[in-house]
């Protein structure tokens, strides 16, 4: 939080007149924001800070079962002589500090490769995105994002390769997506799924449970299935299958840009449905069902610290 209010505090506040090191000519307004500051602040300056963060550690009882222990240091913005209000305090402090701790590394990276807590991304003239970030699936407000590193070699070949998996992907999750919530909210179809073996589509449960209940036929069906649409089109290098164009009415139009604006979309429902489909089979894995009462998940090994009172934040 310290560090975080660091960066923003100059910005907003400008800095401090005179001079950090009277010995060196060296003004406040010569140390750059950021971390650019940590070659120009001498070593004094590191001294003094080391010293401070020495105190505030040193300076109280944090031994187990002390209030230091649990973060309460007296200040008077973090306790209360009310016991409620001081643990809503203290919960709110640490919330604060999570979302800091997020805050400081995104400020470092973003400063690291612009110049600037906020500097403009354009400025990282060194991306090795810079030779997609033109293609479909440039998604306001991150652009081209690609955290693994995975387009980091430039090379298009791969690029395109990846992007066709990204977008089978994301189909099969939308459908899966909508496989696992159409039961619940239409119901199921009526009658029978295997007459053969007197499988009704109502004996099917949602979601994982299907796989051990559906016949190995309609398996084979499946399969068949996602067969024919991987083969019935030429998916090579260059057609427009292969950026995802495959003529569906849905998601192609005559004006070129409108055509653009659908398959972008398509990419970024497929996206959410990747995240979608994961979340349910996860709740469902540990519940029972997709959207479970997590309360049903008996076996947490979370359960042990469930009713600590500070680290436990709404919602979480």
């Amino acid at each position: 939080m310290l560090a975080t209010m660091g960066y923003i505090t100059p910005e907003i506040t400008g800095k401090l007149p005179g001079y950090l090191s009277p010995s060196a000519g060296l003004k406040f307004a010569d140390i750059p924001n950021g971390l650019g500051a940590i070659s120009k602040v001498p070593a004094a300056g590191w001294a003094q800070i080391v010293a401070y963060g020495a105190f505030c550690e040193l300076s109280q009882d944090q031994s187990a079962g002390t209030a230091a222990a649990a973060g309460d240091f007296g200040f008077k913005v973090l306790t209360s002589s009310d016991a409620g209000e001081k643990q809503k305090k203290l919960a709110a402090e640490i919330a604060n500090g999570r979302l800091a701790m997020m805050a400081i590394i995104g400020m470092f990276f973003q400063d690291g490769l612009t110049g600037s807590a906020w500097g403009d991304w354009a400025l990282y003239t060194g991306s090795p995105l810079r030779a997609f970030e033109s293609e479909l699936g440039v998604q306001d407000p991150m652009g081209f994002w690609d955290p693994a590193g995975f387009t980091f070699d430039g090379n298009s070949e791969n690029f395109a390769r990846r992007r066709q998996t990204e977008l089978k992907h994301g189909r099969v999750s939308m459908l899966a997506t909508m496989g696992y919530i159409t039961p619940e909210v239409s119901g199921k179809f009526p009658g029978y799924l295997s007459p053969s073996s007197e499988l009704k589509f109502a004996d099917i449960p949602n979601g994982l449970g299907a796989i051990s209940k559906v016949p190995a036929a309609g398996w084979v069906q499946i399969v068949a299935y996602a067969a024919f649409c991987e083969l019935s089109q030429n998916q090579s290098p260059g057609t427009p299958a292969a950026a995802g164009d495959f003529g569906w009415k849905v998601l192609t139009a005559s004006d070129p840009v409108e055509k653009q604006k659908k398959l972008a979309a398509e990419i970024a429902n497929g996206r959410l449905a990747m995240m979608a489909i994961i979340g349910m089979f996860f709740q469902d894995g540990l519940t029972g069902s997709a959207w479970g009462d997590w309360a049903l998940y008996t076996g947490s090994p979370l359960r042990a610290f469930e009713n600590e009172k500070l680290p436990v934040i709404k919602q979480c």
